[in-house]
């Protein structure tokens, strides 16, 4: 429920967007994130700043050509999101975030209980994730569909 109290700990007042991360909320997340490698250029942008692209597009769910000039680069925000995806920063912060989340409302690391309900069976009966991702990729051709067939006598 609402309070005076707790709408306080909420409020984004004095952010540039509402999806911008305060100073406290950045301070639990840097760690989580790699440093920049050894040798070669020196990072030039900032991190911070592009988590800040990356939830901006999140919590709108604008187009990445449509985030704002002052944030890094679209294709720069997205190539680390696309990163962090890769290296598992980003089920990292979240795992943290989620045990965190846990700690302070007095509940045990992992849940006691879960609820299914009849819609998650059956996406899960019809292939569930998996089949939405192979929906969503080129159909591919077969091998077969392109080789002399071993019906046709040969000469």
């Amino acid at each position: 429920m609402w309070t005076r109290e707790n709408r306080g700990l909420y409020e984004r007042k004095g952010l540039r967007y509402p999806s911008d991360l305060t100073d406290a909320e950045w301070a639990l997340i840097e760690p989580l994130v790699p440093p920049a490698k050894r040798g070669g250029r020196p990072r030039e942008v900032d991190l911070r700043e592009v988590m800040s692209g990356v939830l901006y597009v999140l919590e709108t769910g604008c187009q990445w050509r449509a985030l704002p000039k002052d944030l890094p680069p679209k294709s720069t925000v997205h190539d680390y999101l696309m990163l962090w995806d890769w290296d598992g920063t980003l089920e990292r912060v979240h795992h943290t975030l989620y045990l965190m989340t846990r700690d302070l409302e007095g509940r045990a690391a992992s849940p006691s209980a879960g609820v299914i309900d009849s819609q998650s069976v059956k996406g899960a009966e019809k292939g569930g994730r998996a089949s939405t991702r192979r929906a969503m990729t080129r159909a591919r051709r077969s091998r077969a569909r392109s080789a002399i067939s071993s019906s046709t006598p040969s000469a």
